[in-house]
């Protein structure tokens, strides 16, 4: 049974920075997409940034260049460190995976139904 727990979120000031951790268990497909997603409130969850199975990432715009994921493979933990945020951060974080048993890249790390397994969430608050 595949599980997807997420944890650091918190309330910082702009400016500041967070790191969010996603700890990964169950599965065993050598592919995989595992993505940030975000939701902020009264507006649709939306990709943040993702990462495939061979280290390639992807970023929205708006994050580009202050926000890294990563993944530690050996410890099945997906990471996404946030630097200089801004108010429009806040939002529920939630990590997302979309298992690949026959390719090891996000072909469309943007598109929800594609992940089929989902954490729970890890507010993140952004205050000026």
């Amino acid at each position: 049974q595949v599980q997807l727990v997420e944890s650091g979120g918190g309330s910082v000031q702009v400016g500041g920075s967070l790191k969010l951790s996603c700890a990964a268990s169950g599965f065993r497909a050598t592919g995989h997409c595992m993505a940030w997603f975000r939701q902020a409130p009264g507006k649709e969850r939306e990709g943040v940034a993702s990462i495939d199975s061979d280290g390639r990432t992807t970023y929205v715009d708006t994050v580009e260049g202050r926000f890294t994921i990563s993944e530690d493979n050996a410890k099945n933990i997906l990471c996404l460190q946030m630097n200089d945020l801004k108010p429009d951060t806040t939002a529920m974080y939630y990590c997302a995976i979309e298992l690949l048993p026959a390719s090891r890249y996000c072909s469309t790390p943007w598109n929800r139904r594609a992940y089929t397994h989902w954490g729970q969430g890890t507010q993140v608050t952004v205050s000026s």
